[in-house]
């Protein structure tokens, strides 16, 4: 009997299942859109007719019009937005390619080494007879080194000497270092040997001995100064004036023993007049 009444009711409920249909999709919509005008209606209710219509009157659906039309703006400006940022991008590419510079020419054939190229025009402009390059040539016997005593002569200024304790050597920015002392302080120089403004640089005495290293620095400290030079200049100059003046003594000697060989009368070949 207890199985007959389960048999039963679990065919009662299957018919009940079969026979109810799910909903379909127009009737889910036709919901959905009661229940979105019924919260439209409670939230704006000065929106619809007076007489309790359920359509909105004319005000807010000139403002659903609008809305329709912004938004078909919108998308035909996002939409040649689009299209302009396309175009764009193909015309800077192309732009890209007809910008790119022509090959160069290989630097090697037109001037295999460029940077001796221009020292030596720069050589040839600031030293033409070669005589500032030959006294600071490490192959010239007669070079000035370091722990020599120069004299550096300028076109603008007093001039100034003192121990060169460092030779630079960088083709044309060559440079020297002198040492000196002003009021018992001692006072160093850098000079650029190729400068326009140096016009000309003199060995006024040699160094005893060569000295062993490329940088005098210790000369700096008070036990290895070499003080004051300008002692050895003023006799160096005083040579130089005398060795100048008996030279130009000479010279005045042998013009004036050639005015005196030419300035003799010659016989008059013709008599006395009658």
């Amino acid at each position: 009997m207890a199985t007959a009444l389960a048999s039963a009711r679990t065919g009662a409920s299957r018919a009940v299942l079969l026979s109810s249909k799910p909903p379909t999709t127009a009737a889910k919509s036709l919901k959905g859109s009661k229940l979105a005008d019924a919260m439209h209606r409670s939230l704006y209710p000065h929106l619809y007719q007076q007489g309790g219509g359920s359509a909105p009157n004319r005000k807010i659906r000139q403002q659903m019009g609008t809305m329709k039309r912004y938004k078909q703006v919108e998308a035909e400006r996002e939409a040649r937005k689009v299209s302009w940022f396309r175009n764009k991008t193909r015309t800077s590419s192309i732009n890209k390619l007809a910008m790119q510079p022509q090959k160069p020419r290989a630097i090697k054939k037109a001037c295999p080494d460029p940077v001796a190229a221009t020292t030596a025009s720069q050589l040839a402009l600031h030293d033409s007879t070669g005589a500032r390059t030959r006294l600071f040539d490490r192959t010239n016997p007669e070079c000035a080194r370091v722990g020599d005593i120069l004299l550096v002569r300028q076109r603008t200024g007093e001039p100034f000497a003192g121990v060169c304790i460092n030779i630079r050597r960088r083709g044309i920015d060559t440079a020297i270092l002198l040492r000196g002392q002003l009021t018992r302080v001692g006072v160093e120089m850098w000079y650029k040997v190729y400068s326009p403004l140096v016009e000309g640089i003199e060995v006024v005495q040699r160094a005893q001995r060569k000295a062993r290293r490329a940088r005098l620095t210790y000369m700096r400290k008070e036990k290895h100064d070499r003080g004051s030079v300008e002692n050895v200049v003023r006799v160096y100059l005083r040579q130089k004036a005398a060795l100048g003046s008996a030279e130009g003594g000479k010279k005045k000697g042998a013009a004036a023993a050639a005015a005196a060989a030419g300035g003799k009368k010659k016989g008059n070949a013709r008599g006395k007049k009658r």
